[in-house]
């Protein structure tokens, strides 16, 4: 018996199909925002939509990318930009602005369409045809609406990585002065007694500071993250000596996970600060990092002081009051820990955001949770 060859899908269903996949094609390119770059790789998928003779992509005073016939028609295509921009609205351009003495050429009118994003127009798409019909201008739309989707996305996605630095910028700053005073204080108590482990102690604290302090990179290894929290703690115990307790209980596997830069820094500091600081015998930090199939689960504890529970609620639903309590303590640790819960959550959703188990006199155990493989997420 021999098979019958058959048609996959209706002519209709092969059409939606090309379309949507010219879309992805473009799609990629218009989440980089606006630029020269991303309008030369997103102008022939955008024109292979719509199937002008020529299609461009202006911001709001020049043409950033051209595909197709009749581009020495780029100057017009610059002030029919700024024109659309002026007035706010699609505009159709015919041969009084688009004048050509070339044998020919397509490019006889023109449909500019405003590109918006958070409502304000960043620049056009232009549509060429010898002459435009209604169902042109429709399409041309309705193209540049789904364009301006994408550069919205675009500007979403700058402002989580805006909103990010400048968290991290806020980290730095509130981590560094209290760990850099304390850190040269004690290398500079072995100065004379045992100048060898001052100078070892001074490069451990170069190395941390030059990790601290990087500029690049909004995400690292978790085998990096707790290679600076070893030499924050090595730094620690030269002050506290025997006080400070440390244990490290690490799986291998989970060593090169991808993790938000300073994400346990800040937790490993208030054990510290928070924890042990005022304890007359110290105490103890634990850090655990361990392989859940596909999550890393890290766990930073200290058996110090603890914290009020609803006190540590309220500041990670971001409900920061007073800094102090009645007395006039420094402020808690929850400042940190809130820095760090929202990024989480900005990157890997809000499952993803730190577990605090806490009361006063019980110690506390901050539980990070990040899955192994996430999309966007790597390491520079």
């Amino acid at each position: 018996m021999g098979w019958r060859r058959t048609r996959l899908g209706s002519e209709a269903d092969r059409a939606t199909f090309r379309t949507l996949h010219t879309a992805s094609l473009a799609s990629p390119a218009l989440r980089a925002g606006l630029s020269h770059e991303s309008a030369e790789r997103a102008v022939r998928h955008l024109r292979a939509l719509l199937a002008g003779p020529a299609l461009a992509l202006t911001d709001t005073a020049e043409v950033l990318a051209w595909d197709g016939a009749g581009h020495h028609h780029a100057d017009q295509a610059a002030r029919l930009a700024r024109e659309t921009v002026e007035r706010g609205t699609t505009r159709i351009a015919d041969r009084d602005l688009l004048h050509c003495d070339v044998a020919g050429c397509p490019v006889r009118t023109a449909i500019a369409v405003p590109l918006t994003v958070e409502e304000r127009i960043v620049g056009t798409l232009q549509l060429f045809a010898p002459s435009p019909t209604a169902g042109q201008a429709r399409a041309a739309e309705e193209v540049a609406r789904w364009v301006s989707g994408q550069l919205d996305l675009a500007e979403l996605d700058a402002s989580r990585t805006r909103l990010m630095e400048a968290e991290v910028r806020a980290l730095r700053a509130q981590i560094s002065p209290h760990f850099i005073y304390n850190s040269l204080g004690a290398i500079a108590s072995f100065v004379r007694t045992d100048p060898d482990r001052a100078r070892e102690l001074l490069l451990e604290f170069a190395d941390f500071t030059r990790y601290s302090f990087r500029r690049h990179g909004e995400f690292t290894t978790l085998a990096e993250e707790l290679r600076s929290v070893e030499r924050y703690l090595l730094l620690e115990q030269a002050r506290f000596g025997d006080r400070l307790r440390v244990t490290l209980n690490v799986a291998p596997e989970v060593l090169p996970v991808a993790v938000p830069f300073l994400c346990l820094q800040p937790l490993v500091e208030n054990a510290v600060r928070h924890g042990l600081e005022s304890a007359e015998d110290g105490g103890h930090v634990r850090i655990v990092a361990l392989d859940q199939g596909r999550d890393c689960l890290i766990e930073v504890e200290d058996d110090g002081a603890g914290e009020d529970p609803a006190r540590v609620r309220r500041a990670l639903a971001g409900e920061t009051g007073d800094p102090t309590d009645a007395e006039g303590a420094e402020p808690h640790r929850s400042v940190g820990l809130a820095n760090v819960d929202g990024r989480l959550r900005a990157v890997y959703g809000d499952d993803y955001g730190l577990v605090v188990e806490t009361a006063p006199g019980a110690g506390t155990k901050v539980i990070v949770r990040v899955p192994k493989f996430a999309p966007g997420v790597r390491v520079s």
